[in-house]
């Protein structure tokens, strides 16, 4: 049986040492076939690889990981490596959380991405990869944003702007399943990770607001298995 191939695509939040590690393993091997092959089999230290653990070990063979996801990005810069790093890799199942940075690197360094474009880029990212790809299964995961270090000084600002992204991701899903006629799953992290907070600190589930603690991937990850099954069932 052919194997699924599951691509996680976005962020630092995907990310997760994953290029880190992808530079030093390919600068021990001397052909590009054996360098494309140590990239494809690391996952980084995330919900990706928490996620892939636990499906591999209950359906062994079954299913292909890969991770493409690179720290620092905003929507833009995952629609300009799109037929790269996703179309090019033909997966039946792709998994796209991003939008964090499109808030943070404006608030920082005025290179964010605003809401309108955001929700423009997106779109046109989605349908071109949807065109490419007939039958691929979308799974998209909202921003969120938690206090912390780095959000706590301009946490309106933060908690406001990634709300209107987590708005566009929600209509981006809605939009995809008419235009495709096929199921999008959507997946609300903010509210995962505010309830989870309410019953302890956001500290718990992120180191500074926005990037996981190793139990803030294991809840991301969890919920990830959880609509992922509820997909292949429904």
């Amino acid at each position: 049986m052919e194997k699924i191939r599951v691509l996680f695509t976005g962020d630092s939040i995907t990310d997760v040492y994953r290029t880190d590690a992808a530079r030093v393993v390919e600068g021990w091997l001397a052909t590009a076939q054996e360098r494309q092959a140590a990239t494809d089999s690391l996952l980084g230290m995330g919900y990706p690889l928490l996620a892939a653990a636990q499906l591999s070990a209950q359906e062994p063979g079954r299913y292909e990981f890969l991770n493409r996801g690179i720290s620092g990005n905003r929507v833009v810069d995952l629609d300009a490596r799109v037929k790269r790093d996703c179309i090019n890799l033909k997966p039946q199942v792709l998994s796209i959380m991003i939008g964090v940075n499109d808030v943070w690197h404006e608030l920082m360094e005025r290179n964010g991405v605003d809401a309108e474009k955001f929700r423009r880029v997106y779109q046109a990212m989605l349908e071109e990869i949807a065109a490419a790809l007939p039958g691929l299964r979308l799974i998209l995961l909202e921003p969120y944003v938690l206090p912390g270090p780095s959000t706590q000084a301009q946490w309106d600002d933060f908690r406001r702007e990634v709300d209107l992204r987590r708005a566009a991701v929600r209509d981006l899903a809605a939009h995809m399943e008419r235009r495709t006629g096929r199921p999008v799953t959507c997946i609300d992290t903010q509210s995962l990770l505010d309830a989870a907070a309410a019953q302890s600190s956001p500290a718990v589930y992120t180191a500074d607001g926005v990037h996981p603690t190793p139990a803030g991937h294991w809840l991301l990850a969890q919920e990830w298995v959880r609509r992922f099954r509820e997909g292949e069932t429904g």
